[in-house]
């Protein structure tokens, strides 16, 4: 058992003494006897004490239980109520002023040592328990403020990169604008020369050769710009989807047109058109972008002498598109990359292109709300089908 520095609270002399006696013998110390709530705390701002054992009746003005409410705000010491009446109105009171236990009087010792025991083991726990709640309000409150400035740290970050985001942008929009014009200027004079060596020319050959060259180069670089040009829209959330009216035919007619102009081997696209209506609502340019790079692609990792075959057909409102080569293939530790910007597989040898085509029709499916699949082996070829929705 351990010792303690007790004051007792307690009006009648008798009673007093019986309870000094009871707590000398399990070895406490006897701060004082007080027999008023004024005197207690005469006594308390002058001494320590560990533990108060307070009659609820005293004489003078402050009864225990007002007393014990003091000492509570004040001193926060373990109470113990020592009382003859155990009636509901005195128990409501005193549960108020949360003590630490709860003597009826008369006692006995053993009850008492008990009594004393189960309070101040209550006290320690609540103080421990209210350390710990201040420890962690604190820890909250340095949370808070660290999240609070990291989350200042971050927005300014995200500030920066978008105005670097948006000025990259706009350099990579006005940059490739500006190489448009001459290049299309380069390409006007590429035509206009093999023009004039289909006339008698000595140099007719090598005027021809060199005049496809050239227009072969202007449309690499021209694809390539616009491609760098639409990923600075895509970036800058500038891509929108913009539906209107479309004639199917002419519009599978220019994809084809574009695709054999710029093929440089012997592959032969063979087109399968099912069920298509003449008219339908999507966007053109969003649909020319997705089946252009597909066939594209499709030829150019072809070998001579092979096909391309393109189907396309209407069902359920959706025009679908089937685009299968037999050419290189994707080989399967590569494909999770494919749509990835700049991605060129390592089998594509000395074939020359940008990496940017599927991922173009990756973005493009995204604004069209259309599905993409595809089926590929390394030198198996490769086949994509694409799924629009349209009106």
């Amino acid at each position: 058992m351990f010792s303690l520095k007790i004051l007792i609270v307690e009006d009648d002399s008798v009673s007093a003494l019986l309870l000094q006696r009871a707590l000398e013998k399990n070895r406490h110390e006897i701060l004082s006897i007080a027999d008023s709530g004024e005197k207690a705390l005469e006594i308390l701002a002058e001494n320590h004490a560990d533990m108060v054992m307070m009659d609820i009746n005293l004489s003078g003005e402050l009864d225990g239980i007002k007393t014990t409410e003091i000492i509570n705000e004040i001193y926060g010491i373990p109470v113990v109520y020592l009382s003859a009446s155990s009636d509901a109105e005195t128990l409501n009171k005193v549960v108020g002023t949360n003590p630490s236990a709860y003597v009826i009087k008369p006692f006995n010792i053993r009850e008492l040592n008990m009594v004393i025991e189960l309070a101040i083991y209550k006290d320690r726990k609540e103080k421990e328990l209210q350390k710990l709640n201040n420890e962690l309000e604190e820890k909250v409150k340095q949370r808070t403020v660290e999240l609070y400035n990291s989350n200042k740290e971050l927005t300014k970050a995200l500030e920066k990169e978008r105005e670097i985001n948006e000025l990259k942008s706009r350099i990579v929009l006005n940059v490739s604008h500006g190489f448009k014009t001459p290049l299309t200027s380069i390409l006007s004079s590429a035509q206009l020369m093999q023009i004039y060596a289909e006339k008698d020319h000595p140099f007719k050959a090598k005027i021809t050769k060199h005049a496809f060259k050239i227009e072969s180069s202007v449309r690499a670089l021209n694809n390539l710009l616009t491609s760098v040009l639409f990923f600075g829209k895509a970036d800058a959330d500038k891509i929108e989807f913009k539906p209107k009216k479309m004639f199917v035919g002419a519009f599978v007619k220019e994809v084809l047109d574009t695709v054999n102009a710029g093929k440089e081997n012997d592959v032969k696209i063979i087109s399968e058109l099912v069920n298509l209506p003449k008219v339908i609502t999507s966007d053109s340019e969003l649909m020319y972008q997705v089946f252009e790079n597909l066939l594209s692609n499709g030829v150019k990792y072809s070998k001579d002498g092979q096909e391309v075959i393109f189907k396309l057909e209407y069902e359920n409102s959706k025009l679908i598109g089937t685009i299968s080569d037999q050419g290189i293939g994707i080989p399967q530790s590569e494909q999770s990359h494919l749509f990835d910007r700049f991605f060129r597989a390592k089998n594509v040898g000395i074939v020359e292109g940008s990496g940017l085509g599927l991922s173009i029709v990756k973005k493009c499916m995204d604004v069209l709300k259309g599905e993409i699949t595809y089926e590929s082996s390394a030198n198996n070829g490769t086949t994509f089908r694409v799924e629009i929705p349209v009106k």
